[in-house]
């Protein structure tokens, strides 16, 4: 485990291209069980297995891009339409014995562990919250929305499984101070951000370009991208409960960005808003 950081980013980039990146023991798991009863696998089954682990979901989209065709050169295949084009055998062969997070992180610090399946926790939330603006916004792809929101946090994830020590160190300054931007914690332990790893790994990896700009806060006034960063935003502050300060202006922007009133994004998303008004 890496318990120093890298000099810069090309060094993040190598190491995570150059590692067999772990999933979910309950996606392995699974996956084993479909392969053991191939004739019977259910393609948007197992799409919704992949789609539930982020860093299952960027193996197989980075596995599937020779296989995507110039028509879709610029678009995100669906994950299930993908993998029956590539052919499942050689899916299942290709994703076999695969690592998990959980034995890479047996040894560390619990926390390292908790910590890295509570991002993985936000992140599943995000892509709900995405797919269901997306279906509101009537976008024309709902799985590209949902990808985005999915992958959006996917470089603090990889940190958390490969160097946990530095990834609890961001996690320790940011609940010493708690109004020091994520960002600003990243820049402080590892010397850049998250994102900016992330970017950088969407384009060694070859991934779709509309993936990078929907993964691309800077780009945020593009509704699809405002509609992916303020479902990773409303994942991060509702972690912390439903009466974190930050809410009510995500509830405001959510409004406008699905046109409703801030007080009605509130009671569709707070279990406690909807209990109230009942």
């Amino acid at each position: 485990m890496l318990d120093h950081p890298l000099p810069d980013r090309d060094a993040w980039v190598l190491l995570f291209s150059n590692s067999s990146l772990p999933v979910l023991r309950a996606t392995k798991r699974r996956l084993e069980e479909m392969r053991a009863d191939l004739d019977n696998v259910d393609a948007r089954e197992l799409a919704r297995v992949i789609l539930h682990d982020p860093i299952m979901t960027v193996r197989v989209l980075a596995y599937i891009q020779p296989f995507r065709g110039r028509s879709l050169q610029h678009d995100i295949a669906t994950i299930a339409g993908a993998v029956m084009m590539a052919g499942l055998l050689p899916f299942f062969r290709r994703f076999d014995a695969l690592p998990t997070i959980e034995d890479s992180l047996h040894e560390c610090d619990p926390h390292a562990l908790l910590g890295v399946l509570h991002a993985i926790r936000r992140a599943q939330r995000a892509a709900d919250y995405a797919h269901d603006w997306a279906i509101r916004r009537h976008d024309l792809n709902l799985e590209e929305v949902r990808i985005a929101a999915l992958l959006h946090d996917l470089a603090e994830i990889l940190v958390g499984c490969f160097a946990p020590a530095l990834a609890l160190e961001i996690q320790a300054r940011r609940r010493a101070q708690p109004k020091l931007r994520s960002s600003e914690a990243q820049m402080q332990v590892i010397g850049m951000s998250f994102q900016d790893i992330q970017l950088a790994l969407c384009k060694v990896w070859h991934l779709p370009d509309l993936l990078g700009q929907l993964i691309d806060d800077s780009q945020a006034d593009n509704p699809r991208v405002r509609n992916v960063s303020l479902a990773v935003r409303l994942a991060r502050h509702s972690a912390n409960g439903w009466n974190d300060p930050a809410l009510p202006d995500d509830y405001r922007e959510i409004g406008e960005l699905i046109n409703l009133t801030p007080d009605a994004v509130r009671q569709h998303l707070d279990p406690d808003a909807t209990a109230a008004a009942d």
